[in-house]
């Protein structure tokens, strides 16, 4: 994710030169690699070339369709692929779709920004939760290292932490400075999320370091 943000940062100052303009196109290679779906240049969702792929979104622990417009687990059956045909194929993306037509013209179902995956998926207070919806948090705020580690545990109900590491200049600045911080990350948090996330504010190479992917989540709720 923080490539990713490096690389739209680094698109958008080309796009703004009028002299280029890049899209996001998604595709997975079970189906058919890139070209199952990609923006417009209204960048207003991903357009899905129904002619060849059919999606749904579904509820991914049930697996039963959501209601129009809500996100969902991506699933898509293929039309014209011959050689492996692909029937109702759970892709662990969560998006929604939009089926009215653009401001471009096509018709063609869109599907948002794809927020997380199914099986990265955690249930806090009867909602879920992604760590890629706190990744995207974290990220746009000035002075947040990438390091960061999310704590779920349950008292009597669940409760949410998130250990957030702090660039060296930013870790050196007054208490008052933190506590805005701190305050401002919670919000953002609560926003994107609608539940409470406490927050906790950790000096440079706190977070411990791990070889490969990185765990990001600690659920005490499993260990009990």
């Amino acid at each position: 994710e923080k490539m990713r943000e490096k690389l739209e940062s680094a698109f958008a100052e080309v796009n703004a030169t009028g002299k280029f303009n890049a899209i996001d196109i998604y595709g997975l290679s079970e189906i058919e690699g890139p070209g199952v779906s990609n923006e417009c240049i209204l960048k207003k969702g991903n357009h899905i070339w129904e002619d060849h792929f059919l999606p749904e979104t579904i509820d991914p622990k049930t697996g039963e369709p959501v209601g129009k417009g809500e996100s969902g687990e991506l699933v898509f059956s293929t039309i014209t692929k011959e050689g492996i045909p692909l029937v109702r194929y759970t892709t662990k993306d969560i998006t929604s779709l939009n089926h009215e037509t653009c401001d471009c013209g096509r018709t063609h179902v869109r599907h948002a920004k794809i927020t997380g995956r199914s099986d990265d998926m955690m249930k806090v207070k009867g909602i879920n939760v992604f760590p890629s919806q706190i990744e995207y948090v974290l990220m746009k705020i000035p002075g947040v290292a990438e390091h960061y580690e999310i704590i779920v545990e349950r008292d009597i109900l669940d409760k949410i932490k998130v250990r957030v590491e702090l660039t060296p200049k930013t870790f050196s600045d007054s208490m008052a400075e933190l506590e805005n911080l701190k305050r401002t990350i919670e919000k953002e948090l609560y926003t994107t999320l609608q539940i409470n996330v406490g927050v906790e504010l950790v000096a440079p190479n706190t977070i411990p370091r791990s070889i490969g992917k990185a765990k990001r989540v600690i659920d005490m709720r499993k260990e009990g």
